[in-house]
């Protein structure tokens, strides 16, 4: 074979390769053209079943926005709560449009996400502004919305239309003030009388017996309303508190000692295991011994004849906790969480047939929120309950 034949065998050889190459990527191609057009298909039926979905929500208001707030997703719930058309709204409108902009303070969009950037959402009260001028009080829960790379694309609201339900309970709220202000100035008249007649020494028996236990049941009505008045302010916000150092092995002790006599009467034991002085926590000790005293009266009150409370204080390097541990008639496990809300009462207790209306877990926890603290329930149904209030150092 000539030289020349060698150079075209191998060219031949190298166009052959070529080709076969040629027709490897050009299958490759179609393979990956399939995969772009099947993920592109599941990509659009996607987005459509999202579309569907916020479309479906009507009860609440839906809004997406890009990075700088504009609206870029509007579902039929914030055209009824806001009243536009998507139409009118989409890429030509901002979120903050719709704010009060008192709320928004001049920081504008950052009123608004700041608490979502950093804990990666936000639940609170905000009031919204309709295009009739109308103003509607909305939950909203704003969360940090992702682009396929996972970068930042916006933000996503959900709002739920509260206007009706908050200004149901500011009425509560204020009804609940009003008539217990009515009421303590009669039962203080009532029960100033109430002395004076007991320190009567020409009563006889009979007499001051039954005054007694008119005063008992005007004494309770009066601490039932003071209970009221006291939610009443913690609602709207007026709950101040007066602060100081505060030991709480003295404030447990002396709860120890003004629960010994109801105690010892319904057959509880009542013990206290406290260090000799110590932790002090800064705090309003008047409160904090309300919050106590609470605690302990719920754990006597709640702990048929025979069973036994056991007050405890225990000391960290951040915290300080009080314990009040029964073995009473204890709180259903599915019912732990809503404790602490106002006229809120535990089955068992219903059961039970314990007197009480729901108020002195709620004052407790308010008490300890207020600290900075929180309350804590644990126990079981029918074999006891354990309450820690913890605060900090």
């Amino acid at each position: 074979m000539t030289g020349t034949e060698a150079e075209l065998a191998a060219l031949r050889a190298q166009v052959a390769a070529l080709q076969a190459e040629r027709a490897t990527l050009a299958a490759l191609v179609a393979d990956r053209g399939e995969e772009l057009a099947v993920a592109a298909r599941m990509l659009r039926a996607r987005a459509a079943t999202m579309t569907s979905v916020i479309d479906a929500i009507t009860e609440q208001s839906v809004v997406g926005t890009d990075r700088d707030g504009v609206v870029r997703v509007w579902n039929p719930g914030a055209e009824r709560l806001l009243g536009l058309p998507r139409a009118d709204v989409v890429r030509r409108r901002r979120i903050t449009d719709f704010h009060l902009p008192e709320e928004l303070g001049g920081r504008g969009l950052d009123a608004v996400v700041a608490a979502a950037a950093e804990h990666g959402s936000d639940v609170r009260d905000w009031t919204y502004v309709a295009t009739d001028g109308s103003r509607r009080t909305v939950s909203v829960a704003v969360t940090p919305r992702a682009d396929d790379d996972g970068c930042s694309a916006g933000w996503t609201f959900v709002g739920t239309d509260m206007t009706e339900v908050r200004a149901a309970e500011r009425l509560k709220d204020q009804f609940v003030a009003l008539v217990s202000h009515e009421l303590r100035t009669p039962l203080s008249a009532v029960l100033g009388w109430l002395e004076v007649v007991l320190d009567d020494p020409a009563l006889d028996d009979g007499h001051r017996r039954s005054l007694d236990i008119v005063t008992r049941n005007a004494s309770r009505l009066e601490r039932l309303v003071g209970d009221l008045l006291f939610t009443a302010q913690v609602e709207a916000g007026r709950f101040v508190l007066t602060p100081g150092e505060v030991d709480l092995s003295e404030l447990v002790a002396a709860a120890e000692e003004s629960a010994r006599v109801t105690a010892t009467a319904a057959g509880v034991t009542l013990t206290a295991h406290l260090p000799g002085s110590g932790p002090v926590v800064p705090g309003d000790a008047v409160r904090l011994a309300q919050a106590v005293d609470n605690l302990v009266s719920n754990a006597v009150k709640f702990t048929p004849r025979g069973g036994w409370v056991e007050l405890t204080v225990e000391a960290g390097d951040a915290a300080a906790c009080v314990q009040v541990r029964d073995t009473g008639i204890g709180i259903p496990a599915a019912e732990q969480r809503q404790l602490g809300e106002r006229f809120v009462r535990a089955a068992s207790a219903r059961r039970a047939g314990v007197p009480g209306v729901g108020l002195g877990l709620s004052i407790t926890r308010a008490i300890a929120t207020a600290h900075g603290g929180r309350l804590e329930l644990a126990g079981t149904e029918g074999r006891g309950t354990t309450a820690t209030l913890v605060l900090p150092r």
